[in-house]
């Protein structure tokens, strides 16, 4: 089971809203990671390489800032099956490009916005999550 962190998500949310609003204020743009990762890689068409390689690079050290502040260390459970990460993998990626944008895009900064398109795109994400974590739970019996 997932242990149950109430302080430690309410801190990670308002620092992921803080963090969407300081970008849009500051630089006018989005904080949607597939649209900063997916820019890491040629062709560049501008002149932000390093500030999205600073943004990917702090949420890659982001955990172990944190078990380095707190003095425990951040926990993560990752699939050993590699075949299994390659399909999740490519079916994450596809439904980004065909929603037109990540988690973070919709569901923090579009939702922010009202965006009526960040609104459906969330809710069909978040119910194939549930959706998905129901029949893993129940009906397969993982």
């Amino acid at each position: 089971m997932t242990e149950f962190t109430p302080i430690a998500s309410l801190v990670g949310g308002m620092l992921i809203g803080l963090s969407a609003a300081l970008l849009v204020l500051l630089e006018g743009r989005i904080a949607g990671i597939s649209g900063i990762a997916g820019r890491l890689l040629p062709p560049w068409r501008d002149s932000l390489f390093a500030q999205r390689l600073a943004f990917v690079a702090g949420l890659v050290a982001a955990p172990f800032l944190v078990g380095a502040a707190t003095g425990t260390p951040v926990t993560q459970t990752v699939s050993a099956d590699l075949a299994l990460m390659a399909v999740a993998g490519l079916l994450v990626g596809f439904g980004s490009v065909w929603g037109g944008g990540c988690t973070s895009g919709h569901g923090v900064c579009g939702l922010a916005r009202l965006s009526p398109r960040s609104v459906v795109a969330t809710l069909v994400f978040m119910g194939t999550g549930f959706l998905t974590v129901f029949v893993m739970r129940h009906v397969i019996g993982g």
